[in-house]
């Protein structure tokens, strides 16, 4: 890397291990740094998060709150998409990226700076999210991703540099995953789970309950959803990061919402991944249901077939692209009558429909039932049987036919 020669950057700062010593790392090498720290659910304490990035040699540290945003306008998307990534991920990380990479750009162009820098790895998904983002936006401002040239070939070096220059770090080289969070979820990497025969230790459930130390009766509750979005739960109205922080820690104490997996990452290589997502899985489960219910057939399986491109569209980084606000526009449309209840059972590591309800269902208790009141044509069903199976008559014969 050149020197900096005073450049300024704004830095996308957590307060982690590696942006922390990435402040030193520029600083060491010329640059002015500003930090930005968004906000979007992952707590902490900023004030001596700023102080730690102050004292690592950065000249200003910017705060937004950005949660309100960030389930409006990301989470509600996805949740409406049904969007897991390979069936089990819930892109709660992936869906944070682009929020706070658009507001890094902004911060840069008000403070006056020609570089944003992150802490990303060469390994890892999040430098591409970040820096197709930040292109984007504009793609006139240099991008510095220390990681990916610093002299550092573990954490447990990274530990030593930081503790050399006297900056404090919430990780050990006893205990030495990295962890992501926000009000969606939470995902935790690294340390002896880089073995993927190895079963996540302990320390690493932070806001799910083990299953094994449940204690919690099951309960049944009610979501109630408005054009897809949840609005309600018991009857009780909630706010969009309300209702995510409270059923997170409902879910959360059921032991449900707890993935461990083995993921395709974006640059090509498999990695084991363990997330937590209590609220997510609920709503997801809650959500697909009610969709069930009020969307014919057809619509519902070429949903259901796009909420696999939504998933990968967005783990890719490709949020701010014209196939993504296509997407979401056939999706929207699709979640006009997506409007009703849905009834669940919490127990210990399961969460169960037991019963939904929407003015817009499509589920006729008259034609469905096998009891009195039956009101289907029964003698519809020989014709229907027989133009169903025509053209598949002629095939049939042929296959017979070649296999004697």
């Amino acid at each position: 890397m050149k020197d900096g020669n005073g450049k300024k950057v704004v830095l996308a700062y957590s307060g982690g291990l590696d942006t922390s010593i990435c402040v030193r790392w520029l600083v060491d090498r010329g640059y002015e740094v500003v930090c930005f720290m968004a906000d979007v659910g992952q707590g902490g304490d900023y004030k001596a998060l700023t102080k730690r990035a102050l004292g690592a040699g950065a000249t200003d540290v910017i705060v937004h709150d950005l949660k309100k945003e960030f389930a409006d306008e990301y989470v509600w998307p996805s949740l409406k998409a049904n969007a897991l990534y390979e069936n089990q991920y819930p892109l709660a990380t992936s869906l944070s990226r682009p929020v706070i990479a658009k507001h890094l750009v902004e911060v840069a162009h008000k403070v006056g700076a020609t570089a944003v820098g992150h802490g990303c790895t060469a390994k890892g998904n999040d430098q591409v999210r970040f820096e197709l983002t930040v292109r984007m936006f504009d793609p006139k401002l240099e991008i510095i991703a220390p990681v990916r040239e610093w002299e550092f070939d573990s954490r447990e070096a990274q530990i030593d540099y930081a503790k050399k220059h006297q900056i404090p770090v919430d990780v050990t080289k006893k205990k030495i995953y990295s962890i992501d969070e926000n009000i969606w979820g939470i995902s935790i990497e690294g340390g002896v789970m880089e073995d993927p025969w190895v079963a996540p230790p302990a320390d690493t459930y932070i806001t799910v309950t083990p299953i094994e130390k449940v204690t919690a009766k099951p309960r049944e509750i009610s979501i109630e959803f408005k054009e897809g979005i949840p609005i309600k739960v018991d009857d009780k109205a909630y706010k969009s990061v309300e209702l995510i922080e409270y059923l997170g820690k409902l879910a959360g104490k059921y032991g449900i919402g707890r993935v461990d997996m083995i993921e395709s990452r974006v640059v090509g290589i498999k990695s084991r991944e363990v997330y937590e997502a209590p609220a997510g899985f609920v709503l997801l489960e809650a959500h697909e249901e009610l969709e069930r219910l009020v969307l014919d057939g057809e619509l519902l399986r070429l949903k259901q077939q796009l909420a696999v491109t939504y998933a990968d569209l967005v783990y890719k980084g490709l949020w701010f692209t014209p196939m993504r606000e296509a997407l979401d526009a056939f999706i929207n449309s699709t979640q006009r009558k997506v409007t009703g209840s849905v009834k669940l059972r919490l127990s210990s590591g399961l969460v169960q429909v037991i019963g939904r309800k929407s003015k817009h269902a499509l589920y006729q208790e008259n034609l469905a039932t096998y009891s009195t009141g039956d009101k289907y044509d029964h003698s519809m069903a020989t014709g229907f049987m027989h133009l169903m199976g025509l053209p598949y008559e002629g095939a049939a014969k042929h296959l017979l036919k070649k296999g004697k």
